[in-house]
């Protein structure tokens, strides 16, 4: 079967800081990691290719740096990969970014599952994955935890819901955005699989190998924009009252007109 992953790098969000100023990520400085959610996604592509055989392509849109994730990707264990970069590209809201996502996909051709993470650690839209299926017209489950059977035609998946977990079912091909689990442990690459991954490919695409220079991509063909990030103001100190039920309120009500709040 032929797999393709869709990934993206992000900052370390450990530590990630807004520019009060600015209202603006502060990037600079900060080391950029694999989306937690996509490693997790690729895991299981790796899993399901060991039950049936086959391929796996990651493809990821960003910067030329976003090769060191790719490369980590390949060190895992897909077999090839792709980054869309192109100064076109630049500014794209979610909506252009899954535009041109479809466009590779549609220039890769074969493909029988889409493994996408629920969203990024750095917008958290969990947008992309949906407006991808919508593109290439797919089924898609999401919030999925885990593929339970897989045939050439259908796909079984364990997906979480806010009242406990279900069973889908659906035909193939299809898109997947997975969540992640408790237990999970991404795997560290040895030395004989970072060395091996070097020797895959690594492609690099742009407008011009998406056959579509007149798409929706980048920040014109983005139909939202965002206009400001800022962090939570932060809280005071909260102030604990330590008595007894019968004289609690009366303290509350106290320390309330000390403060001038009542």
């Amino acid at each position: 079967m032929d797999f393709i992953v869709c990934v993206k790098q992000v900052p370390d969000t450990t530590e990630v800081e807004v520019d009060r100023e600015s209202g603006t990520i502060i990037r600079e400085g900060v080391p950029s990691i694999l989306n937690p959610f996509d490693e997790f996604a690729l895991n299981e592509a790796i899993r399901m290719k060991e039950r049936t055989g086959g391929r796996i392509t990651v493809l990821s849109m960003g910067p030329p740096q976003a090769r060191e994730a790719l490369r980590k990707c390949l060190a895992i264990g897909a077999d090839e990969a792709i980054l869309l970069t192109d100064k076109a590209f630049a500014g794209s809201d979610t909506w252009a970014t899954s535009f041109t996502l479809a466009r590779a996909v549609e220039k890769l051709g074969k493909y029988d599952i889409i493994f996408c993470g629920q969203q990024a650690t750095d917008g958290d839209t969990a947008q992309v994955g949906p407006e991808l299926a919508r593109q290439l017209n797919l089924p898609q489950m999401t919030y999925v935890e885990r593929i339970e059977e897989i045939d050439e035609r259908t796909v079984t998946c364990k997906k979480e819901t806010d009242g406990g977990y279900q069973r889908m079912k659906s035909r193939l091909p299809a898109l997947l955005a997975f969540i992640s689990t408790p237990d999970f442990e991404p795997k560290i690459p040895n030395i004989r699989e970072v060395m091996e991954a070097k020797r895959k490919t690594l492609s690099q695409w742009g407008v011009e190998e998406l056959e579509d220079k007149d798409g929706d991509y980048g920040l014109d063909g983005s139909p939202t924009q965002v206009i400001r990030v800022f962090a939570p103001p932060q809280r005071g100190e909260g102030v604990m009252i330590e008595e007894s039920p019968d004289t609690a309120v009366d303290k509350l009500i106290e320390y309330l007109e000390s403060e001038g709040i009542i």
